[in-house]
C-alpha cells in the first residue's frame, strides 16, 4: 500500500474506481459524480489544497496496480484550537473486503499522532452502513456515540499504539 499526493492526470482512476460508483458513494456526504470532468474538477481543487501546509489527503494506491489510485483517504475537517482532526475515506468496490483502507487508516492515525500531533482524531459514517465502523474498530478507534444520522467514533493515541506495536511484528 502506498499513499501518495494526487497527480493531475488522476482523474480518470478516481472516475472510474469510485468516484462514479454510486454504490461506493451511496452513504458518503457527496454523490457519484456524472462524468470524468466533475472528477477532473474535484482533483483541481484537492491539487491547490496542497499549497496549503496543513493539507492532509492522499490518494490509495496499490504497488501492485503500479502508481493508479483506487482509493482517498484524508483530513476532511481541522479543529486547531483544540488540535482535533476528522477523518474520511473511500475506496473502489473491487478492494472492499480486504484490508486496504483499514491498513490505509491505521498509517494516517500513527501519521496524525506521532508527525502532526494532533490531540484527539474523529470519524464517523452511516448507521446503514457497518463496514465502515468495523474499519475504525479495527484501527482501534473507539465507539463513542450514535444519533440517528451518524455513528461517530475517536482515536486514542494510546490504544493506537498498543495496537501498532503488536501488529508491527
Amino acid at each position: 500500500l502506498v499513499l501518495r499526493r494526487y497527480k493531475s492526470d488522476d482523474a480518470s482512476a478516481i472516475y472510474n474506481n469510485w468516484a462514479s460508483d454510486e454504490e461506493v458513494t451511496k452513504y458518503l456526504m457527496w454523490k457519484a459524480h456524472s462524468s470524468q470532468e466533475i472528477s477532473q474538477s474535484v482533483l483541481d481543487e484537492w491539487l491547490k489544497d496542497y499549497s496549503n501546509e496543513k493539507c492532509y489527503h492522499w490518494a490509495i494506491v496499490l504497488k501492485e496496480n503500479g502508481d493508479i489510485p483506487i482509493g482517498d483517504i484524508g483530513v476532511v475537517h481541522m479543529d486547531e484550537d483544540v488540535s482535533m482532526v476528522h477523518i474520511g475515506y473511500c475506496i473502489g468496490k473491487a478492494w472492499w473486503h480486504q484490508g486496504i483502507t483499514s491498513e490505509a487508516l491505521k498509517a494516517i492515525l500513527i501519521y496524525l499522532f506521532d508527525k502532526v500531533d494532533v490531540n484527539r482524531i474523529e470519524s464517523r459514517h452511516d448507521p446503514r452502513n457497518p463496514f465502515s465502523g468495523k474499519v475504525m474498530e479495527k484501527c482501534g478507534m473507539k465507539f463513542e456515540y450514535q444519533n440517528n444520522d451518524e455513528v461517530f467514533y475517536h482515536g486514542c493515541y494510546h490504544s493506537l499504539k498498543y495496537y501498532s506495536i503488536f501488529n508491527r511484528q
